[in-house]
């Protein structure tokens, strides 16, 4: 304690002579900090409860920050909002197009990813008992209500800019979604965050520290610039050390003549009691001080990211040091994972909330965000991925005309009205089956069909006359690659209605198609199967009737396989007849009507036969071939 004195308090005194120096360390701020105030009823959220406005300072300030939340809010949003049934539901579509607006929408995707969480204003009708409309509402203008004796917020306190909040003004009470009776409430959106309750921190947390580095980086940088490469000023004054008033007059003028926006001119005042005794500078250079600052600018820049969870530099127009060769390799990889890594759960957070509220209109949608991803970037399997599954995944609506086109309908059924015969009185029905099934065409006829033991048949037997079959003039006893080698039975096919109802237990109505062949099958047309097979490529096969159905370009319209199109709940019935005069129903016939099961023998069925007596609403795929 050399050169310094004591007073009569026992403490120290300064000697003028004796320079003093202090430090004062600047810290940045970055963890939200969340308090409860006595006396107030909302929570505050950062220091001087204004933290959504330092998120929005290092958004403004940092580049790179800027730039990742820009991209990834859109991301986010993509192409907007969109529903795999909205073809099925045209209704509840229009509803929900009508309350989630594209200006909304985007704006919540905005504010969820540079805020951590966004709002929206519920809007009833006067009864209540629909959501008559949905806005947007600013999250830094919200702070939340202290919670209940249930551990809930009961609502959220709105005021428009928090830093001016004054005692005597009250902020407006608004109630959260389904906590109140009130013609308006606040939907509050926030993921789930461990040890954060009222608020949710930003995804990108752990970068903030560097985005500052980042903002202060570029105004060091842009000072240097003001202040014309030029160092500070150090003034001495030797002629002994004015009292306070004169110090800061002096600063003052000096400060007029010097500084400025034009030249930011810097300058150190040193009051001394002579010139012996004057103020000294020493500065320390850095040798390598354009190095040091890139060094940090890059840093920063690749922290940024990393606490955005960017895969690669390029999704975000960066061009970094890899070859053109593998760059398209690696922004399509990058791509993927980061769509479904960083993008995925912030649309999911998003429609889950959305459901909710589409819920109290009663209105069930499959939603998802039509996405920015290339389509050539995604990767579909229609073996195990319906339409809707594709749908979603690739953000293409598949557009499917679910019915047949006029013209396609004249002509297929026009093929089928030539070709559909009622049998003859010589055959009689025996059977039908109207589900699927393993059972082979020749074991299902010989299990139920025998041949009449009388003395012509013996005979006919003994001289070969069996093993041949003479159709008659009838067009309906046409053969068929299903019948019988010897004539005794038939197969035939006619056109069922299946098993289906809407949700409120009605049929729906059925296509144009399907009601012409109901009205043939219901007259007792029946078909070959050479006839419906023909009729999928009437007009040649150069000529397919596919078109209509986004079907693959090289294959017909499977009549057999599809039946009327897409979600169609119509299929063929096989049908087996035996010839009168030459057969008889077996002993098997009673059993097999009560038990449906013959012996299991696998020999020949028509290829596609399985399909077809499928509905195809109950199809994998539901008839859609995928693009």
């Amino acid at each position: 304690m050399k050169n310094r004195k004591r007073n009569s308090l026992g403490q120290f005194t300064k000697n003028s002579k004796i320079s003093e120096y202090g430090f004062v360390n600047l810290s940045t701020y970055t963890s939200p900090e969340i308090k409860e105030v006595y006396g107030k009823d909302w929570i505050e959220y950062g220091v001087d409860n204004n933290y959504f406005q330092y998120l929005i300072d290092r958004y403004n300030g940092s580049p790179t920050n800027n730039a990742a939340i820009n991209g990834i809010s859109q991301q986010i949003y993509g192409k907007g909002l969109n529903a795999t049934d909205a073809s099925r539901r045209p209704d509840e579509y229009a509803q929900m197009i009508s309350l989630f607006k594209k200006d909304m929408v985007r704006k919540l995707c905005y504010d969820l990813k540079l805020m951590g969480q966004c709002a929206i204003q519920i809007i009833y009708n006067k009864n209540r008992t629909k959501i008559a409309q949905l806005e947007h509402f600013p999250i830094e203008t919200l702070r939340a209500a202290k919670c209940n004796d249930e551990g809930e917020v009961p609502a959220y306190y709105y005021f428009k800019d928090w830093t001016k909040l004054k005692p005597q003004d009250k902020p407006l009470r608004i109630p959260a979604f389904g906590m109140s009776k009130e013609s308006i409430e606040i939907y509050y959106i926030k993921p789930y965050k461990s040890g954060f309750y009222y608020y949710s921190p930003v995804d990108y947390q752990g970068g903030l520290q560097y985005a500052e580095l980042e903002e202060e980086i570029s105004n060091y940088h842009l000072n240097n610039i003001l202040n014309g490469l030029a160092p500070s000023m150090l003034i001495n004054f030797n002629n002994g050390t004015p009292n306070q008033e004169e110090r800061q007059l002096l600063e003052s003028k000096i400060a007029q003549k010097f500084s400025g926006s034009s030249n930011a001119g810097k300058f150190i005042l040193a009051f001394n009691d002579n010139k012996e005794s004057q103020a000294e500078i020493t500065p320390v250079q850095l040798s390598d001080a354009h190095n040091q600052y890139q060094f940090l600018s890059d840093e920063a820049m690749r922290k940024i990211m990393v606490a955005h969870r960017i895969v690669s530099p390029m999704l975000l127009g960066i061009k970094d040091s890899t070859g053109l060769g593998n760059n398209a390799d690696e922004i399509k990889t990058a791509s993927l994972l980061m769509d479904n890594t960083v993008i995925r759960p912030f649309q999911e957070l998003l429609i889950s909330c959305f459901d909710n509220i589409l819920a109290y209109n009663e209105i069930a949608l499959n939603l998802y965000f039509t996405t920015l991803q290339p389509l050539e970037f995604t990767e579909v399997d229609s073996s195990i991925q319906d339409k809707e599954d594709i749908e979603e995944e690739t953000g293409v609506e598949m557009n499917l005309k679910e019915t047949l086109s006029t013209e396609d309908t004249n002509v297929i059924v026009g093929s089928l009205k030539e070709t559909g015969v009622k049998m003859s009185e010589d055959w009689v029905l025996v059977d039908e089956l109207d589900e699927e099934s393993e059972y082979s065409n020749e074991d299902w006829a010989n299990y139920l069909v025998k041949e009449k033991q009388t003395t012509l048949n013996k005979i006919r037997k003994i001289i070969g006359l069996d093993k041949q079959y003479v159709p008659s003039k009838n067009k309906g006893s046409a053969y068929s690659d299903l019948d019988s080698k010897n004539g005794l039975y038939k197969i035939r096919y006619k056109y069922a209605r299946g098993k289906f109802k809407n949700k409120d237990g009605k049929v729906p109505k059925s296509r144009d198609f399907c009601q012409q062949m109901m009205d043939m099958s219901n007259a007792g047309i029946v078909w070959r199967i050479e006839d419906i097979d023909r009729a999928s490529y009437p007009r040649g096969e150069e000529d397919l009737v596919n078109a209509e159905f986004r079907h693959k370009p090289d294959i017909p319209y499977n009549i057999f396989e599809l039946k009327g199109g897409v979600y169609c709940y119509h299929k063929w019935v096989r049908v087996l007849y035996r010839l009168d005069s030459n057969t008889e129903t077996s002993e098997n016939l009673g059993n097999y009507k009560k038990t449906r099961t013959i012996p299991k023998r696998y020999l020949r069925n028509p290829r596609g036969w399985k399909k077809a007596e499928k509905a195809t609403d109950k199809q994998k795929g539901k008839g859609v071939y995928p693009k």
